[in-house]
C-alpha cells in the first residue's frame, strides 16, 4: 500500500487544520533561513570577519538540504510521518538556539549544515503527510500549501531580518527564530494526525524507485530552470539598477512584488498539477524562460523588466509543486524517499546558477548573466517537453498525472 492509501481524511476542515500547520512549519523554516540573507553585514561587522565568511552560513544551509535532507528521508522512511515531523521541528529549534545563546561562526556553519538536514526532512515528511490528508484529485494543492510557506517567507523572511538585527541585534533574532518554531511545533503537536509511512517496497525499493532514470529525468528539469532562476536573481539588484534604472525604494518594492508573485504562483502551481502536473511544468518553465529572455531583450525599460520580474516570480515558483507532483507520481512506491529530492535538486540548480551566472558576469557584465539564465531556462524547457511522456513503470494510465482514488477513511 503507498503512503497515500489509506490515510486520507473525510473531514475537510480537520485537513485544513493539519495543512495549515504543516504550512506554520515551512513558513518558519524558509524565515530563519532567509534571516542570515537579510543581517549579513550586520553579523560580519559584529564578528569581525568579511561578509563572505558569513555567507557561508547561507552555503551550509543549502548543503544540509541537498545532501543532508535525502539523506534522513531515508533514514526514517518507516517512521511515522507526524513523528518524523515533531523531531525535525524539535532539532531545528534547539540548533537555532545556538547563535541565541553566543555560539561562534564556526559552531553555527556546522549547525546550518545540519539545520539544512532536517529542514530538508520536514519538507519530505509534510508533503508526503499533506498529501495523504486529502482526496487523490487535491493532492497539488495539498503540495503547494506546505511548499507556499518557503515561498511567502521569501517574501518576508529578508526585510524582517534586517528589521530585528537592526532593533534588537542579530542574537536575539534567532530567539525569536527559537519562539515561533516552539509555536509551530505545539500546533503541530495539537493537530498533525498519524501518518503510518506504509509502502509496498522496503528502503532499498525506495531507492531504487526514487532515483529511477524517469524520476531522475524530472528532476533534471527543475534543476535547469532553478539554475537559470539563480543566475538571474543572484544579480537582480545590479540589474534593476544598472540596466533597468530602478533605483531607491523601488528595488526594495520590486524585490517584495517577486516574493508576493512566487506566493501566488506557488498556490496557483498546486491547482494546476492537480489538473495535469506535466503539462503545467512545462507552461512554468516556458512563462519562466520567456520572462528572461525578456530581459534581455528589453530589460532597459523600467516597465517591462519589472514585469518580467513578477512574472518570472510567478512561473518559477508555479512549477513547485506540479515538479514535486511528477517526481512523487512517477517514484510511485518509493515516494517517500523522492519527495525530498525536489527541495535537493532545487538547492543543486540554485549552486550552479549562481556560480554560472558569476562566471558570466565576470566575462561579459550583467547581460551575459541573464544571457546565460535564458539558455539554462531554455535547455529546461526542451526538457520539460522531452519528459511529458513519463511515468510509472508499474501504471498502465494514460495520464501519468493521476493518482489513482484510494480508500478514505477517518483520522484516529
Amino acid at each position: 500500500m503507498s503512503h497515500r492509501q489509506g490515510c486520507s481524511v473525510t473531514g475537510g476542515s480537520r485537513a485544513a487544520i493539519a495543512l495549515s500547520a504543516l504550512f506554520t512549519g515551512t513558513l518558519v523554516m524558509g524565515c530563519a533561513e532567509m534571516l542570515v540573507m537579510g543581517m549579513l553585514d550586520l553579523m560580519a561587522e559584529d564578528l569581525a570577519v568579511p561578509v563572505p565568511a558569513v555567507g557561508v552560513l547561507v552555503s551550509a544551509n543549502a548543503l544540509g538540504i541537498a545532501v543532508g535532507g535525502p539523506l534522513l528521508a531515508f533514514l526514517t522512511a518507516r517512521l511515522d510521518r507526524r513523528t518524523v515531523l515533531l523531531a525535525a521541528i524539535t532539532a531545528f529549534t534547539g540548533l537555532n538556539l545556538l547563535p541565541a545563546l553566543g555560539a561562534g561562526l564556526e559552531a553555527f556553519i556546522a549547525a546550518r549544515v545540519v539545520i539544512g538536514a532536517v529542514e530538508g526532512l520536514f519538507i519530505a515528511a509534510a508533503i508526503t503527510t499533506a498529501t495523504a490528508i486529502v482526496p487523490p484529485e487535491r493532492a497539488g494543492r495539498a503540495m503547494a500549501v506546505v511548499i507556499s510557506g518557503f515561498a511567502v517567507s521569501g517574501a518576508v523572511g529578508m526585510p524582517l531580518g534586517r528589521l530585528l538585527g537592526e532593533a534588537v541585534g542579530w542574537r536575539a533574532s534567532f530567539l525569536a527564530v527559537v519562539l515561533a518554531s516552539t509555536l509551530a511545533l505545539v500546533v503541530a503537536f495539537l493537530v498533525v494526525p498519524r501518518v503510518p509511512a506504509a509502502s509496498e517496497v522496503g528502503m532499498l525499493g525506495q531507492l531504487r524507485l526514487a532515483f529511477a532514470p524517469r524520476v531522475l529525468a524530472v528532476l533534471a528539469v527543475g534543476v535547469l530552470l532553478f539554475a537559470g532562476v539563480s543566475a538571474a536573481l543572484t544579480y537582480l539588484v545590479p540589474f534593476l539598477g544598472g540596466v533597468a534604472e530602478v533605483s531607491g525604494p523601488w528595488i526594495g518594492a520590486c524585490l517584495m512584488g517577486y516574493g508576493i508573485a512566487a506566493a501566488v504562483g506557488s498556490l496557483a502551481g498546486g491547482r494546476f498539477a492537480d489538473i495535469g502536473a506535466a503539462c503545467a511544468l512545462t507552461v512554468g518553465a516556458v512563462g519562466s524562460a520567456a520572462s528572461l529572455f525578456a530581459m534581455v531583450q528589453w530589460g532597459t525599460s523600467a516597465v517591462v523588466a519589472v514585469l518580467s520580474v513578477l512574472c518570472l516570480g510567478m512561473c518559477s515558483a508555479g512549477i513547485t509543486a506540479p515538479w514535486q507532483h511528477r517526481v512523487e507520481r512517477l517514484a510511485g512506491p518509493g515516494a517517500i524517499l523522492a519527495a525530498s529530492l525536489p527541495a535537493s535538486a532545487g538547492n543543486f540548480g540554485d549552486a550552479i546558477g549562481a556560480f554560472t551566472g558569476g562566471q558570466a558576469l565576470t566575462v561579459g557584465g550583467i547581460d551575459a548573466a541573464l544571457l546565460t539564465a535564458a539558455v539554462l531556462a531554455a535547455v529546461a524547457v526542451a526538457a520539460a517537453i522531452a519528459s511529458r511522456s513519463l511515468r510509472p513503470a508499474s501504471s498502465t494510465s494514460t495520464e501519468p498525472d493521476r493518482t489513482p482514488e484510494p480508500e478514505l477513511v477517518a483520522i484516529r
